[in-house]
């Protein structure tokens, strides 16, 4: 069963938190957080940052979140491998970083994430920091602490920077909402499967995630 959606799906209600820097790390001021700092911060807090701005991940997913992430992984990485494709499937924690105008040396770059899960088709974007560029796919698994930032400075993100398929994961209704990147370089409205059904990864002729076996206990 699939249907239209809308841009910000009112599946989750809590508000993701934004995560003040320390000040025992000296950054007590406002400004705009650079991969270079978040490369220097020396505890285990996993954090990423959104046009400079930083957002702690709070806590480790849960089993289910957990199971859902492992179950799409598998697929694209046998869908990849009987295929001998060329492209790459990699889950959280991997840093993807996201350069403006060319700028790519650590102080200059003000956006890195770890989606839940990307796939990369071009090797040239992949080096041993993670990924620096726009992956081809981006999966984000519903979380309290996440869902108002996947729908809204994510969205924004991936759509600005031209990634060209975008998953929100809703686990708790058992849905799925797909957009897909546009000639005018805007995400369309959404299509939201839920429940029964597969859907297809457009990335890739051929594959598609089967809801029911997804989303079971």
């Amino acid at each position: 069963m699939h249907k239209e959606s809308q841009k910000y799906p009112d599946y989750e209600s809590e508000v993701s938190m934004v995560c003040e820097p320390p000040t025992e790390y000296g950054y007590a001021n406002p400004r705009r957080y650079t991969y270079a700092d978040y490369l220097s911060w020396a505890d285990d807090k996993r954090r990423e940052i959104i046009n400079g701005v930083v957002y702690d991940l709070f806590s480790a997913p849960s089993r289910w979140h957990a199971k859902i992430s492992t179950d799409i992984v598998s697929a694209v990485h046998w869908f990849i491998k009987k295929r001998k494709g060329k492209c790459r499937v990699y889950h959280a924690p991997l840093d993807v970083r996201f350069p403006k105008g060319g700028e790519v040396a650590d102080n200059k770059i003000y956006t890195v994430v770890q989606p839940d899960i990307c796939v990369v088709c071009d090797p040239k974007k992949l080096d041993k920091a993670g990924c620096i560029g726009a992956p081809d796919l981006i999966v984000e698994v519903q979380s309290p602490s996440t869902s108002k930032r996947d729908l809204r400075e994510k969205f924004d993100l991936y759509e600005e920077t031209g990634v060209r398929e975008y998953w929100v994961v809703y686990p708790r209704v058992q849905g799925i909402t797909v957009f897909l990147l546009q000639e005018n370089g805007k995400y369309n409205e959404g299509i939201t499967y839920e429940f029964t059904g597969k859907v297809p990864v457009s990335i890739f002729e051929g594959l598609e995630i089967d809801l029911e076996e997804l989303f079971e206990e």
